[in-house]
């Protein structure tokens, strides 16, 4: 595909080396761009948004010309808050999953949040990549965990596998009731700090990372809070309705 030079701005992983054959994004919020009918303010990626399907799927199209990516060799995860992941090996959405796995080479797989953490994993000497929607109901029930393992079967060693977590809401913004607080260990829940408990999402996915032989070294966790920063990301919890979605996208290069 042939890209189109825009001012749009993008998140690449520090750990992700295209020399290695991998290529990640993340997408940002990119603020003050807008398609000319749209209602929702920036470069929203979300069919599961306000927005209509046909601005959506233009700012899909700017996004993939930006980053020279083949329309049609995108897999879109028709995202339930589930644990479920599926190994694909063309473009099109899958339905009622939260993972994605694959090792054809060209092929992008993509992870929509808008306060959830997007987390991308790959084994670049084995050729094996995965893109996980973790938000709370993803974590508790393991979805980064079950992606680890299904990419285990399909090459990828714990050892080579590298990990990036995507900014998503902070354990300072991220208050819940004791219902979701009973599902996480202990040591991720804040009941002192606050008049409510608190939970540390990220904190919470790094161990799962670290459980399934992931070193620190290959473990990458954006520090920044979709919460927090307006102008760089979207957030349900803030915007509500209107909040558009960002995409984490990872692909091995062809």
């Amino acid at each position: 595909m042939k890209k189109s030079v825009t001012n749009l701005s993008y998140i690449k992983p520090e750990l992700v080396n295209e020399s290695e054959g991998i290529r990640a994004w993340f997408t940002l919020k990119n603020r003050t761009f807008r398609q000319s009918e749209s209602t929702i303010k920036g470069l929203n990626l979300g069919l599961n948004t306000q927005e209509s399907s046909s601005v959506v799927k233009k700012n899909r199209a700017q996004m993939m010309s930006d980053l020279g990516i083949d329309s049609d060799e995108i897999a879109y995860a028709d995202q339930v808050h589930g644990n479920r992941v599926q190994v694909v090996s063309g473009g099109g959405t899958y339905g009622a999953t939260d993972g994605l796995m694959t090792t054809v080479p060209g092929l992008t797989l993509a992870i929509q949040v808008a306060d959830c953490a997007a987390v991308l994993l790959w084994d670049a000497s084995n050729y094996v990549v995965g893109a996980f929607h973790a938000g709370w109901r993803g974590a508790v029930s393991d979805i980064v965990p079950r992606g680890i393992e299904m990419m285990k079967r399909h090459g990828a060693y714990p050892h080579h596998l590298k990990a990036f977590v995507s900014p998503c809401i902070s354990q300072e913004n991220f208050e819940v009731g004791e219902e979701v607080a009973e599902q996480f260990p202990d040591e991720f829940v804040d009941t002192d700090r606050y008049r409510k408990p608190h939970i540390n999402l990220k904190a919470h996915i790094q161990q799962q990372l670290r459980s399934k032989g992931l070193e620190d070294s290959n473990i990458e966790i954006h520090s920044e809070c979709t919460i927090e920063d307006k102008d760089r990301y979207y957030s349900y919890r803030r915007e509500e309705e209107q909040s558009g979605r960002m995409m984490g996208l990872i692909q091995i290069k062809r």
